[in-house]
């Protein structure tokens, strides 16, 4: 039947279609009634599909689609309304063809609907259009210049979990409510208003949650305008790119970044843990918990013996609660976890895992803690993540994050960023742990180096302070030392070694005993001054290389030294110093001055001199020798720290103890580096405990000296040491006037010990030297040594002295003077 025909029998005319639907023009057009059959064909159509009139009227229409209506074709079907969209049929040689399908009711008098249908073939062009909106696995949806939802692709169902004929018709803000939008977005219709007003693409960010998804996503989308060829806006397209691996990777970055300057900001074990505790339960815990091995914390890295539970010391907790009310161990509290537990697990294997609170997990907890359970129970746990604390290939412990607020659970991106966090805070924790033992080592090693008691001295009143640093680059090598001299003159010395730890903790050490042998051959300080860099130059030399083989730099070793020598008799200081600050000086009144004193080059230069300078001091008279850190701050300069010292020092005589109590005050409570104090108070000998005598070079002389030296002692009372000073003065007078020369000079100090001194013009020192059978000498010193407590000789400026010592009686047979 010709179509024309059909239609105008049953009193519809053809154009009457033509104006009701755009695509009648060149298009195959047919008529299907409401069962469903081809009751008209035209010519277009046989064309189109290749199916004469004759094999196909009477047919069903459905019979001629190669693929099921699309939903919302038999959603219009069902109501009786018209549609529009693509559809494949077959052609009669078997191929499909993808056609524009226009379907429209005509209903006739007895109510049954009978559908006139346009068919167009898609052109190649159009055909790949549609597939590539179909497939693009990106979600989009057109829309109108109206706002309102034209079409959508696959992708676009698929996140809504709508059809594509529920999504057309609804506007922007409909649109978005479909996709079950979180509060983030709001304002989209606001953004699509601008895309109107101003013909330009709007990027908006939303987390939305796709249909059947557990958790939101977070979408990227771009509304991008629609322009005709007079480039008006005539709608609108709206793609969502699904960014929440991207953004969960920049979140995951951005709490790594401030994990790093936020987590392990001290050298502090507790505070590092702590620390990690804080960064966690900010980001994606609402509780967070670290436990350290005590063995670990200990020193001990060995693993415990398989039969040996670990302990486990609670050492950090922090949660988004007030007061952490989900832990049950306190802080501090030592406990542990059963081997098949889900932190026994991550501790024997090294992998961190999370897991829900289910039935199995509360009896793991119940086991080890029935208390935990209570509190699973009681805030409702539902998620919990375990993971270790390893560092340079020992484990120190575990951290344990939970979930109560948060309604999802941890997943992997969780588990990833905790796994990262707590490498970071592992190292952290290590070197923290790895200093506080090299700390407290060196500080031993220090502290047995430094004088702990100092003995009692006549000619100086003693008071010391040592406060090491707590900074990162640990202790220092700093020291003081009160070394006794000869003639009842005292050494005072204060020195700091470059570096830190227990490497400059040796070397003080070293430099310490080096000072002390030299102060005992009674060297001039600027000629101890000089051996003493001649010693760090060869400790620089002597250093071991580095942990890659290479010999080290020259130049590493130093240190600065202030040797100060007192002599009660005279009352003189005699002082050089190696590049450090110059001492204080208080006066019996309580005027405070720093002592002028030429500025030497630091220890381990090598080649430039050191000048010795002496000031006379009153008795009474205090000094203060220290180490920088005591004057220098890196909030301070060094003219600050000189004058906050000099208002320290000044004011009326106080104890020293006290002194020492006020100068260390004005420091913070956290010092950034070692401070090593000594401050003493002058005495002087009364004229009445020392006695001399010019003794001229004659043989005669000696007599005399020995009835001089047995009259004093008659006046001290010292009766009881004459044979021994007699013997002593005998030998050391007759050594002078053999060996030596005028002007021979005989003293007698009556100290803490009474000392006999002979000076003469020679500077040849004397020795000691085995006398043969026959020999008529040599045996003079020898018995010196023999019947005294210790005697030597000291260079001066006009040649030599040499002394003996002896202890005075513990009852003498008098009163003295």
């Amino acid at each position: 039947m010709d179509i024309d025909t059909g239609v105008a029998r049953k009193g519809v005319r053809v154009d009457e279609h033509r104006a009701t639907s755009p695509m009648t023009r060149g298009a195959a057009i047919a008529e299907v009634d409401a069962k469903g059959l081809v009751t008209a064909w035209s010519d277009a159509a046989r064309g189109l599909l290749g199916f004469p009139t004759r094999d196909v009227l009477g047919r069903p229409a459905a019979e001629l689609l190669a693929e099921p209506l699309p939903p919302d074709a038999l959603h219009s079907l069902a109501e009786s309304e018209g549609w529009t969209g693509t559809v494949t049929v077959r052609h009669q040689d078997g191929h499909h063809v993808e056609v524009r399908l226009g379907a429209y009711p005509l209903p006739n008098s007895a109510d049954a609907v009978r559908w006139f249908l346009t068919a167009t073939e898609l052109e190649p062009t159009a055909r790949l259009q549609k597939w590539a909106l179909e497939q693009f696995p990106v979600p989009v949806a057109l829309f109108d210049q109206d706002g309102i939802v034209v079409s959508a692709n696959s992708a676009m169902e698929r996140v809504t979990g709508s059809p594509s004929r529920q999504l057309r018709g609804r506007r922007v803000g409909e649109s978005v409510d479909s996709l079950r939008c979180l509060p983030g977005c709001e304002g989209l219709g606001d953004a699509w208003q601008r895309v109107l007003r101003t013909g330009e693409t709007v990027l908006y960010e939303a987390w939305l949650r796709p249909h059947g998804e557990p958790r939101e996503h977070a979408w990227l989308v771009s509304l991008s305008p629609l322009k005709d060829g007079a480039d008006r806006v005539r709608g609108m397209c709206l793609a969502a790119m699904d960014s929440t691996d991207q953004l969960r990777a920049r979140r995951r970055l951005s709490v790594l970044n401030e994990s790093s300057v936020r987590i392990g900001s001290t050298l502090d074990v507790t505070r590092t843990a702590e620390e990690l505790t804080e960064v966690c339960t900010e980001h994606f815990a609402d509780f967070a918990l670290v436990d350290l091995l005590d063995s670990a914390l200990a020193g001990d890295e060995r693993a415990p013996p398989p039969a040996t539970a670990p302990v486990f010391r609670r050492t950090a907790c922090c949660s988004v609660l007030e007061g952490c009310p989900e832990v049950t161990i306190p802080v501090g509290a030592l406990h542990g976890y059963r081997e098949g537990s889900p932190q026994g697990r991550v501790l024997t294997d090294g992998r961190g895992m999370f897991h829900a609170v289910d039935d199995a997990g509360r009896r793991w907890w119940a086991a080890d803690s029935p208390d935990s359970v209570r509190s699973i129970d009681a805030h409702g746990i539902h998620a919990l993540l375990v993971v270790p604390l390893r560092a340079r290939g020992v484990t120190l412990g575990l951290a344990i994050l939970g979930r109560h607020r948060t309604p999802e659970p941890f997943d992997d991106d969780d588990l990833l960023l905790a796994k990262e966090l707590a490498a970071r805070a592992a190292v952290c924790v290590d070197n923290a742990r790895r200093y506080t033992q090299e700390r407290e080592t060196a500080l031993a090693l220090q502290r047995s180096l430094l004088p702990q008691n100092t003995p009692r001295q006549a000619a100086v009143e003693v008071a010391s302070r040592y406060w090491p640093t707590s900074s990162r680059a640990g202790l220092g090598g700093d020291w003081f030392d009160v070394i006794p001299l000869s003639g009842a003159r005292v050494a005072l010395v204060v020195g700091d070694v470059v570096g830190h730890g227990v490497q400059a903790s040796a070397t003080m050490g070293r430099l310490r005993t080096a000072v002390r042998t030299l102060a005992d051959v009674d060297l001039a300080p600027d000629e101890l001054l000089t051996h003493l860099d001649d010693l760090v130059l060869r400790l620089d030399s002597e250093r071991a290389p580095d942990a890659a083989g290479e010999p080290q730099s020259p130049g590493e070793v130093g240190a600065t030294c202030l040797y100060v020598v007192y002599d009660p008799v005279s009352r003189r200081c005699t002082a050089a110093r190696a590049g450090h600050p110059v001492p204080a000086m208080v006066t019996p009144h309580g005027e405070v001055s720093f002592l002028d004193l030429p500025s030497g080059p630091p220890l381990g230069l090598g080649g430039l001199p050191f000048e010795t300078a002496e000031v006379d001091l009153p008795e009474g008279s205090v000094l203060a020798l220290y180490t920088d850190g005591l004057v220098h701050a890196p909030d301070r300069d060094l003219d600050d720290g000189l004058a906050l010292l000099r208002r320290a020092l000044g004011g009326p005589r106080r104890p020293l103890e006290e002194m020492c109590d006020g100068i260390l005050h004005n420091l913070p409570d956290q010092p950034t580096d070692d401070v090593a104090l000594l401050v003493v108070r002058t005495r002087a000998l009364e004229a009445g405990r020392v006695a001399t005598w010019e003794v001229a070079a004659e043989p005669s002389s000696v007599a005399r000296a020995r009835a001089l030296a047995c009259g004093q002692l008659a006046t001290w009372h010292l009766e009881d040491l004459e044979f021994v000073t007699e013997l002593v003065v005998s030998e050391l007078v007759t050594n002078a006037i053999r060996y030596g020369g005028s002007p021979i000079q005989l003293r007698l100090i009556r100290d803490t010990a009474l000392i006999c001194e002979v000076s003469d013009s020679s500077s040849t020192a004397p020795h000691m030297r085995r006398a043969r059978v026959f020999d008529e000498g040599g045996r003079g010193l020898l018995l010196v040594a023999q019947l005294t407590q210790r005697w030597g000789s000291r260079p001066t400026r006009t040649g030599k002295t040499i002394w003996a010592e002896q202890a005075l009686p513990t009852r003498p047979t008098g009163r003295g003077p």
